[in-house]
């Protein structure tokens, strides 16, 4: 084979090695495509020591070979974010198992008389919203239910942020308009 056909093949693999990559780092892919690495590392090397009399193929090999450098150091960033856990992708598949988790647990340790009070606090919660947006002449367009999933969704994450599950939601208007704000709850003295 002649530096022509190796050009097109060096090409080729370039090209499946830059599509391998993709799947990989979007998970479609279970392993790094190494082997298909380092035969195009090989045709590379191939020509390195080799003098290319003809001025094209040696424009057309050099441009090769700095695209795959190029794309190389942008697979190695990748891979050490991937090894470090700053890699979007994982961090989000991370983020939706532990809510997932945090659900689940959620469902299981929580007596009935606590999903009760929860129902409660919802209710008043969502009658004080529907008041607060007549005062302000505003369209309460948030329903029962998204409140509810709103609130069960923030409150792991104000536990963990407060240090505390005793969480006491209310409605406040602020600038014209009515927000939920979340503290601490605060103890009786009777208790």
């Amino acid at each position: 084979m002649g530096i022509v056909d190796d050009l097109l093949i060096l090409e080729t693999r370039l090209k499946e090695l830059i599509t391998s990559y993709e799947q990989y780092f979007i998970g479609l892919e279970k392993r790094e495509p190494l082997k298909l690495l380092d035969e195009v590392e090989k045709l590379i090397r191939r020509y390195a020591t080799t003098p290319i009399a003809n001025t094209m193929y040696k424009h057309r090999y050099n441009n090769l070979v700095a695209r795959l450098n190029s794309y190389r150091q942008h697979w190695n960033r990748i891979l050490r974010e991937i090894e470090e856990g700053r890699y979007s992708r994982d961090r989000f598949r991370a983020r939706l198992h532990e809510e997932e988790r945090d659900t689940r647990t959620n469902l299981t340790t929580t007596p009935l008389h606590h999903s009760s009070q929860q129902e409660q606090e919802i209710e008043r919660l969502f009658t004080e919203l529907q008041e607060a947006a007549r005062s302000c002449n505003l369209i309460n367009a948030m329903s029962r239910e998204q409140l509810a999933a709103t609130l069960n969704r923030q409150r792991p994450i104000l536990t963990q942020k407060l240090g505390s599950s005793e969480i006491r939601f209310k409605v406040v208007v602020e600038n014209g308009k009515p927000k939920i704000k979340a503290g601490l709850q605060r103890k009786s003295r009777e208790e």
